[in-house]
């Protein structure tokens, strides 16, 4: 389904339900669960970069509930990404189809017969944007419901059955906001998590590559790409995916692949099939056979990822490729404006984030739905030179602390 199409269901549809649904709620009436619950279920339907993010959450809640077992619902497309990431057991995946409202519908009863059959004691509702996930919740069954709240701030109405509500604070990186769902199971507060944010930086987790598997993806690409094989590689995304407003301007991405070109580099275009337009405009631009297209070349998100074991640097729109990098050792440059860093910065020392804060960004939150009120004039992005990003680049590729990748699968 079109983004906008899922966002009109859950604002009519998705609304009513939770109103349905709240009249039959227990939580004014002390819902306290089990005290030691034996199965949490983990919602994070639709970002793939929020999973990354989360897996403190997934670590805390193997430390705290040592006993438990943990249950992810989330989209089937995203499946791939936790697998990669670990924090729960293959077989504990619950995902549904969104591609057409039929599917989602015939995957939700089949989801929520199953929680119901396994005995779903606790819910952690960490997604922001949508209703669909709290009617999860609520329907499956569990006595103690976590969920991001807006208590007394105007936010998406996700109804009144959350009874452990979590206040979203658009101040604190998202990860430690995940990590404070956990504090919440067994919270009696108001707001339920009253505790310091953490000084240290959280991580991203480190990808476990198996033996060989970089050389032989490496040989593939030397093979299919001769004529770069001797050159070092960057990497380039010039896609916006679901959110075009999120993309830097594409003449900027020309820019900086032509000079990364002239100074000796090889530059690598990925992304999915349905960016080989945009990755042949790039192409054209440059006209050199240094430039070459990586779209739809990699047939998992895993193969792109062990790409990134053997490239230079990322360059990369805000989104799911910035946050793969940092389960990297590739260095990654992000560029940020609709959102920002300070929410949804790569858990990472290797990644650095351009981000200009005009007066109007972010302007993509948990209060608008992920829907923008700009015309698509993003001068937040625009406002972020070629030159500044080829400054930066350089400074990465040819620093003391570039990467460089030797025989066996190693990195120094």
């Amino acid at each position: 389904m079109k983004l906008d199409v899922q966002r009109r269901i859950d604002r009519v549809a998705g609304a009513f339900i939770c109103r349905i649904l709240s009249c039959f709620s227990t939580k004014r009436t002390g819902a306290i669960g089990k005290p030691n619950p034996q199965s949490i279920l983990v919602i994070l339907l639709s970002e793939m970069g929020s999973l990354v993010l989360a897996r403190a959450m997934f670590d805390r809640l193997k430390m705290r509930y040592p006993g438990a077992s943990r249950y992810v619902l989330l989209f089937e497309q995203n499946r791939e990404v936790l697998e990669l990431i670990g924090g729960v057991h293959p077989e504990n995946i619950v995902s549904v189809r969104n591609s057409s409202l039929l599917k989602l519908l015939l995957d939700s009863i089949k989801v929520i017969r199953r929680l119901r059959r396994i005995g779903i004691d606790v819910v952690v509702d960490c997604e922001l944007f949508s209703r669909v996930s709290s009617i999860f919740s609520f329907l499956s069954g569990a006595g103690i419901r976590v969920g991001f709240h807006p208590h007394t701030q105007e936010g998406l109405y996700r109804g009144d059955f959350i009874n452990r509500p979590v206040l979203y604070n658009p101040y604190h990186h998202i990860s430690h906001q995940f990590v404070n769902m956990v504090e919440a199971i067994e919270s009696k507060k108001t707001p339920t998590v009253k505790m310091p944010v953490p000084a240290h930086e959280l991580r991203a987790p480190r990808m476990r590559v198996g033996e060989g598997e970089i050389k032989r993806l490496l040989k593939r690409f030397q093979t299919d790409f001769p004529e770069v094989r001797e050159n070092n590689l960057v990497l380039v995304y010039a896609g916006g995916g679901l959110l075009p407003l999120r993309a830097w301007p594409l003449e900027n991405f020309c820019t900086v692949a032509k000079s990364l070109i002239k100074k000796g580099y090889a530059v690598g275009l990925i992304g999915l099939e349905e960016d080989k337009n945009l990755a042949g405009r790039i192409l054209a631009e440059c006209n050199d056979k240094d430039c070459v297209d990586l779209t739809g070349y990699t047939r998992t998100i895993r193969e792109l990822m062990i790409i990134f074991h053997f490239a230079s640097l990322l360059i990369t729109n805000d989104g799911g490729p910035g946050h793969f990098a940092a389960m990297t050792p590739i260095p990654a440059i992000i560029l940020y404006g609709p959102e920002t860093p300070v929410l949804y910065g790569p858990l990472s020392p290797r990644s650095f984030s351009f981000y200009v804060p005009l007066s109007c960004s972010p302007c993509l939150t948990a209060f608008n739905h992920r829907n923008s009120p700009c015309d698509g004039d993003n001068l937040c992005l625009k406002n972020i030179s070629p030159q500044e990003v080829l400054e930066k680049s350089y400074e990465l590729l040819e620093g003391p602390d570039a990467p460089c990748y030797v025989a066996g699968d190693d990195w120094k």
